[in-house]
């Protein structure tokens, strides 16, 4: 299973995650998409002043011939789609942010990038929305699923679900 978060904090947020996670369509098996809601969360790690965001999640089976290598590429590539510009200062805001958080319980340190992903299992805005869609998973590294991790995080992040329903299809 592929979890892949998602969030945005600049710009028409809503409509750019929601068009995120179409895009993310592409890259699973059909039969295999599941979305959590639409979380309003608290700023972590950002500059001063910076917006709330919208954070979400998304799950699946990743098609044939894609490695975490070409999907992170790929991810890359839908940022910049979606209005991403080189990072500046860290954290900074941004129209859309697409985290790799696990590839099946595929193990990666690199340069490029860290699986599973490093910060994931230390923030609401992650663990919210993939308890949604993924409560059973057990994080790669870890003996605990993403609900175990849930209920022990200790946060004074803020996460509030939209009102927009979770589905699958």
């Amino acid at each position: 299973m592929v979890l892949i978060g998602l969030g945005s904090n600049q710009g028409a947020s809503v409509a750019i995650v929601l068009a995120a996670m179409e895009a993310l369509l592409e890259f699973a098996v059909p039969s295999s998409f599941s979305r959590s809601r639409l979380w309003q969360t608290s700023p972590v790690d950002c500059p001063p002043d910076s917006d709330t965001f919208v954070n979400a999640a998304v799950c699946f089976e990743a098609r044939a011939g894609l490695t975490p290598e070409k999907l992170l590429r790929e991810l890359k590539r839908l940022e910049a789609e979606f209005g991403r510009g080189k990072k500046l200062v860290r954290n900074a805001p941004r129209e859309l942010d697409l985290d790799l958080l696990v590839y099946d319980q595929q193990l990666r340190d690199t340069e490029m990038f860290t699986l599973p992903h490093p910060r994931a299992i230390d923030r609401l805005f992650v663990l919210a929305p993939v308890a949604e869609i993924a409560p059973s998973l057990i994080w790669p590294g870890t003996e605990q699923s993403i609900t175990e991790l849930l209920d022990a995080l200790d946060t004074n992040e803020e996460a509030i679900p939209l009102a927009e329903p979770a589905t699958g299809s």
